[in-house]
């Protein structure tokens, strides 16, 4: 530590004196060159003067130089600190030679100044130059955001980080020296987008003809599965007004969107479900869409269970059962929905009974829907451990079979249905009308009248 404290007091002798020499300069003479001499910016000069102290430090003498160039550099091994050291001691000597050099060519304190800032500042560029030029990293980085969807899965956008810091130091001048650990270009940790492509409007714009046009014709030719979400969540939102739903139908869009529930990429088929879920809506879109409402019926059931695809296509599937027009073209799949029923999660329980009451409110659907083959666990739903949502929902739906057997005329033919059936389950086992019974004490108001609302018509 004494023979660093003794490196640093020579270093503050040298900045001192150089000091001093500059201010006598600047009173008597070289004021007329003072531009010619000080003509850099501010970042410049602290270059300069954390440099005057590491020159300042290699002007001394042999061994004091070397403690010096040594407390600089604890943190490398030995031999770096040698070839460091040998370099600094050559640069002081020229420093040195320099300035005597100077002192002899009889401009005194005045060539002085002058012999050592010019050098000091040529060190001081140079050095600044080799920084900047090993510490330039190249590339920069853009996460795809999260988009919100209409009735799908939650979330606003997250933020794209298009590497607007970095850009800003690059675009700037260099401030200091740049450390030499940024040479190694970080791992990427998240995907890569392919380019950059800047999206006409936002997601939640309410758009004309004219940009509804330019968004589909984008959809349309784009392969990049960000480009392709950004679009659908922007036609989903859009879609959820009335006089778009007829807009995006007569530009064509239907196509256009129902391609893309062939893809792969699940999230590209949850936001295709949401923009056509919004456009069912409309009567004269349902009649395009139920082109492709087999193909959906059979990717929601296949995949993942519980998933926001599924979620999705049964929502889709919902909306296009709510008239009587194409729920024939959903009878094949009746035992799904009753599996889907027993082995979904609350929120797949919920939606699969929405499309379920669909079909029993059709008087038409009810010999295929009661024969057709359910888990006997089915029962189970009759629990008051279940919440009022449940209950009142598997509660319509036993009052509806139930109405239409009577309607139809189906109890006298009991013996076409099997006994892994639904009517075997609802109407001739009896367990179901021991388990509504069981309800009518329930502690919810409601729950309790729909009850009694049901055992009234047994």
């Amino acid at each position: 530590m004494g023979r660093t404290r003794e490196a640093g007091c020579v270093a503050a002798g040298v900045v001192i004196g150089a000091g001093a020499c500059y201010c006598v300069y600047r009173l008597t003479w070289g004021r007329d060159e003072n531009e010619k001499i000080w003509d850099d910016n501010e970042e410049d000069d602290e270059e300069e003067s954390s440099d005057i102290v590491e020159t300042g430090v290699q002007t001394g003498k042999g061994a004091k130089a070397n403690a010096g160039v040594g407390a600089g550099a604890r943190l490398q091994d030995e031999s770096k600190v040698k070839a460091e050291v040998g370099m600094e001691l050559q640069n002081g000597s020229d420093v040195k030679a320099e300035a005597h050099l100077g002192a002899q060519s009889g401009g005194g304190l005045e060539a002085k100044a002058k012999a050592l800032f010019s050098t000091l500042k040529e060190q001081a560029s140079a050095k600044a130059s080799r920084g900047a030029r090993l510490g330039t990293i190249s590339g920069n980085r853009t996460l795809a955001p999260s988009l919100p969807c209409p009735g799908g899965r939650g979330g606003g956008c997250h933020p794209t980080r298009s590497g607007a810091r970095s850009g800003s130091r690059a675009s700037g001048k260099t401030k200091g020296r740049t450390r030499g650990k940024s040479t190694r270009t970080p791992a990427t940790s998240w995907p890569v987008r392919r380019g950059k492509f800047n999206f006409p409007y936002k997601i939640d714009d309410i758009l004309g003809a004219s940009d509804l046009q330019k968004v589909l014709n984008i959809l349309e030719r784009s392969n990049d599965p960000f480009i392709q979400e950004i679009a659908l969540v922007t036609l989903g939102n859009n879609a959820a007004y009335s006089f778009n739903q007829n807009a995006i139908r007569e530009l064509g869009g239907l196509p256009i969107i129902a391609k893309l529930i062939k893809t792969k990429d699940p999230i590209i088929r949850e936001k295709a479900y949401n923009a056509l879920n919004n456009l069912s809506v409309n009567a004269e879109n349902q009649g395009k869409i139920k082109t492709y409402i087999s193909q959906v019926c059979d990717d929601t059931m296949i995949c993942r269970l519980d998933s926001a695809v599924q979620m999705a296509g049964l929502r889709l599937l919902t909306n296009m059962t709510v008239t009587n027009h194409y729920q024939h073209l959903l009878s094949y799949s009746f035992p799904d929905f009753f599996a889907l029923l027993f082995l979904g999660n609350y929120f797949t329980k919920i939606q699969t009974m929405k499309l379920i009451i669909n079909f029993t409110e059709n008087p038409a659907m009810t010999r295929e829907l009661v024969s057709c083959k359910v888990p006997s666990e089915l029962i189970s739903l009759f629990n008051k451990e279940w919440d009022r949502e449940i209950l009142l929902n598997i509660l319509t739906l036993f009052e509806n079979i139930n109405d239409n057997i009577k309607n139809e005329g189906l109890a006298s033919s009991k013996k076409e249905f099997s006994r892994s059936s639904l009517f075997f389950l609802f109407k001739e086992s009896g367990v179901c009308v021991k388990k509504i019974k069981a309800l009518a004490n329930h502690n919810d108001l409601v729950v309790k009248v729909k009850v009694l609302k049901v055992l009234t018509k047994l």
